[in-house]
Parts: C-alpha cells; sequence; structure tokens
C-alpha cells in the first residue's frame, strides 16, 4: 500500500483528507505543522508528500526545501494561496504539482494516482543514459566522454538529459521550458539557446545537439 504524508493544520480539512484519501487505497500519516513533518519524513518511508503552505513553526515552502535536499519524493501543494507569485515559488522548489482551495476531492484523487504513477515508471527508468562516447549518470548528475568527465551546471545536465531520452525527436524551445522550468515561461525564449551554446562548448567533439532553424533542437538516433 502506498503511503501518503498529509500536512496540513485545519483539522477540517485534514479529517476530510485522511477520509478520502484513506479510502482511495493509500495508508495515511497526518501532520499539524512543518516541525512534526519533517520529523515524520526523517523517521519513516513515504510515496508522496500532500502539504499546505500556511502551517505553524515552519512553513510549507520550508519544509518543501529541506525535503528536496534529500529526497525526489512527489509533492503536491495544496493551499489557499492562490497569487501567480506563490504558485511559481511552489514551482520553482520543485513541488509537482500546486492545487488551490476549495478543491475538488474527485479531482485530488485523481491527480495522487497520476503523480504516484509517473513516480513509479521514473524508478524503472534506468540509472545512466549512452549515446555514442557520451555517458550520463543520471543519480549523480555527471557526464563523462570516453572516461572522461564534463563539468556541466545542473541546467544545462537537464538539457542534455531531455534531447538524449527523446533522440529523434525535435524539441521546441517551449518545449524545453515547460519540462525543465515546470511552469510558463514568460521571458525570451533564447534563454535555451544560451544554455544550448554553453553546452555546446563543453561538449568539444561529443557536440551531437542538431539545431533544426527556426524550430529547436534534436539528437538524431544512432544508426
Amino acid at each position: 500500500m502506498q503511503k501518503i504524508l498529509i500536512v496540513e493544520d485545519d483539522l477540517a480539512i485534514q479529517a476530510l483528507l485522511h477520509d478520502f484519501i484513506q479510502e482511495a487505497g493509500y495508508e495515511v500519516t497526518l501532520a499539524s505543522d512543518g516541525v512534526e513533518a519533517l520529523s515524520y519524513f526523517s523517521e519513516r518511508s513515504f510515496d508522496l508528500v500532500l502539504l499546505d503552505i500556511m502551517l505553524p513553526k515552519i512553513d510549507g515552502y520550508g519544509v518543501c526545501e529541506v525535503i528536496r535536499r534529500k529526497s525526489n519524493i512527489p509533492i503536491v501543494m495544496l493551499t489557499a494561496l492562490d497569487a501567480e507569485e506563490n504558485q511559481i515559488k511552489g514551482l520553482d522548489l520543485e513541488a509537482d504539482d500546486y492545487i488551490t482551495k476549495p478543491f475538488s476531492m474527485s479531482v485530488l484523487i485523481r491527480k495522487i494516482a497520476a503523480i504516484l504513477r509517473r513516480s513509479s515508471q521514473q524508478e524503472d527508468m534506468p540509472h545512466t543514459i549512452s549515446y555514442r562516447d557520451l555517458t550520463l549518470d543520471l543519480d549523480g548528475y555527471k557526464v563523462y566522454t570516453t572516461a572522461e568527465p564534463i563539468d556541466l551546471t545542473p541546467r544545462e545536465f537537464e538539457i542534455l538529459r531531455e534531447l538524449l531520452t527523446h533522440k529523434g525527436r525535435i524539441l521546441t524551445r517551449q518545449n524545453l521550458l515547460q519540462t525543465l522550468w515546470k511552469y510558463e515561461f514568460f521571458g525570451d525564449e533564447r534563454i535555451i539557446d544560451t544554455h544550448i551554446k554553453n553546452l555546446r562548448k563543453k561538449l568539444g567533439q561529443a557536440d551531437y545537439i542538431e539545431t533544426i532553424r527556426g524550430v529547436g533542437y534534436r539528437i538524431d538516433k544512432e544508426d
């Protein structure tokens, strides 16, 4: 049975979440403040965290930040804070979803199921990706070419990983922005071009990135 940590200080909402999520077939643990949530997280194993933001002692942003230093566990923020800047802050902290109150319990249950399904699929993915003389260590965020390490920034690594994961497919700038920045990007899409330029310089002879003019970028499949 998959285990969910619910972090919510409103006891009425807490009880409602507990009953519905448990009825949906999950094992539920309740925490009423940020300190209690982090204590439970350090002591037990969970598959997903459902996290309010306005919490006593440590707010949800702080809880999310601490968890992300240790784990890639799915985190769903469930909060009354519906301003765009709040949502962007949560997604920047790498929350997997941001749901505002009031919410549909049926929709929430289905979102939890979808996120857990994706998480399970990711666990089955290989820990390395190889292409010609390039090897990506997905756990260590490291790249090697003919056994020599290449020092990439986290964002450069993520762009290269996306291109290699989708070999043969053209990824537009908007594809990359939405996937890696995790929210709709309203700035200059040319930020992708800057990262690609730096990435190519570092890859040197192992630069297999093809520019599709006016569209995006691609790494061809091996013959």
